[in-house]
């Protein structure tokens, strides 16, 4: 009799340690907030210049454009460029130059009220009704503070929106993470509008525990699941090519495999997990890139820009999120990650920084010839965000921004001639 028990014994090992483990709200991340840039009220040109940039767009600018496919990306490129250093005459540049392709607010079908503000989730239509109806929500019941606006419909209820913010490519997770770093209220209307357009059936597996179950097997490394995913031949010829076409495919008529790897990811010591998938994120931009073709990928860029949005919020949202935050960012990279073909990640591709700094890197963020390009811009930031909160003795952080800026030479990574040219829009 005792062969069956031994038989079974690593298979009951894992689900109790997968049950003990799995209660995500009585676990959290202890990290302190980046600096609170709150341009609202400082006196200096540089950040009024940004107030006033910010507010510009939105009043001008509609989140969502293009036939509500593109998302606008202002606000993040401003931002950033901000904390690496553009001066005043850099952020207008900035603003003159993506504001081109922008489009003005167009009027809902119809308003929204409390009573039915539920009711038009994830319809684009409603995004000027939603931000009517956030911005009556400031005014008239949280006395102009849009942080209690936030908390209201973000992290209360059955079904809190935070839990869909991975919906539109993780654009809401992002638009909100700025919003937070620089405790603004238009963008913070904005992002809190971006969640509700946005949202989509991915919020159920959040929402409902019955989809969060043991797998297969179970690490603690995030990489460790990245080269498994990369050596499953299951995954094999899925898909004819790469492109955001191939997301919903995987979640209807490949779900199992997407539910096996991200419950295969065991989450013990979050912030020590949070410090690796954040050092995953950076290798899937950078490390799967092979040298010499300079085809960093557009959608990968999002899995380490939904990560900085992730580290921005972590330390500003209620505990009982942190851990459920940053598995919804996993589901976001593993379906990002398959729908983009699996791409080897190479971890001998970065070498030293050679002797340049991130002052250097900051200069060619802000100056040089991709000075303009959003998601490049967005990019540098997040890594040197995630250097100053982790700490960079051995320079890899350094080492991985010095080798973006030297060798990026643009976006790659669409499934058609059509869809490259609209890939800024994304």
């Amino acid at each position: 009799m005792s062969a069956p028990m031994i038989a079974w014994l690593p298979s009951v090992n894992r689900v109790y340690r997968y049950l003990t483990s799995s209660d995500w709200s009585a676990q959290s991340i202890d990290l302190e907030s980046v600096p609170i840039h709150d341009v609202e009220t400082a006196p200096e040109k540089r950040p009024r210049t940004l107030k006033h940039l910010l507010k510009a767009n939105h009043i001008n600018h509609s989140v969502l454009y293009h036939n509500l496919e593109y998302h606008n990306h202002l606000p993040h490129i401003l931002g950033s460029a901000y904390i690496l250093g553009a001066n005043h005459d850099q952020l207008q540049k900035i603003y003159d130059h993506e504001s081109r392709s922008l489009e003005g607010w167009k009027d809902s079908p119809a308003e929204i009220t409390d009573a039915d503000w539920r009711e038009f989730l994830g319809n684009h239509n409603y995004q000027r009704a939603y931000v009517d109806f956030f911005e009556d929500e400031l005014a008239l019941k949280f006395d102009y503070d849009w942080k209690k606006v936030a908390e209201e419909y973000l992290f209360t209820g059955k079904q809190p929106l935070i839990n869909g913010v991975i919906s539109g490519l993780g654009h809401p997770l992002i638009h909100l993470g700025y919003a937070y770093e620089f405790s603004s209220k238009e963008l913070g209307m904005e992002a809190l509008a971006l969640s509700s357009c946005s949202y989509s059936s991915l919020h159920k597996y959040l929402d409902d525990p019955s989809y969060t179950r043991p797998s297969t097997y179970s690490t603690t490394s995030p990489l460790e699941i990245l080269h498994k995913i990369h050596n499953d031949t299951r995954f094999d010829g899925l898909f004819p090519s790469k492109g955001f076409q191939n997301f919903d495919i995987l979640f209807s008529q490949h779900e199992n495999l997407i539910l096996e790897y991200w419950n295969a990811w065991t989450i013990s010591d979050p912030k020590t997990q949070f410090r690796e998938s954040q050092e995953a994120a950076i290798d899937l931009l950078i490390k799967t890139v092979k040298p010499g073709t300079h085809a960093y990928d557009f959608f990968m860029v999002h899995i380490l820009t939904t990560s900085h949005a992730v580290r921005i919020l972590i330390p500003l949202i209620p505990k009982r999120f942190h851990v459920s935050l940053v598995r919804q960012w996993w589901l976001l990279t593993i379906a990002v990650y398959i729908m983009q073909l699996r791409p080897e990640i190479d971890e001998d591709i970065v070498g030293k920084p050679g002797g340049k700094s991130w002052g250097y890197v900051d200069k060619m963020a802000v100056e040089g010839g991709w000075s303009a390009d959003a998601h490049f811009v967005k990019a540098v930031r997040a890594i040197k965000e995630a250097a100053f909160t982790w700490g960079d003795v051995h320079e890899k952080y350094l080492s991985a921004a010095v080798y973006l800026v030297d060798d990026f030479k643009g976006w790659t990574g669409f499934g058609s001639a059509e869809e490259e040219q609209a890939s800024l829009g994304y």
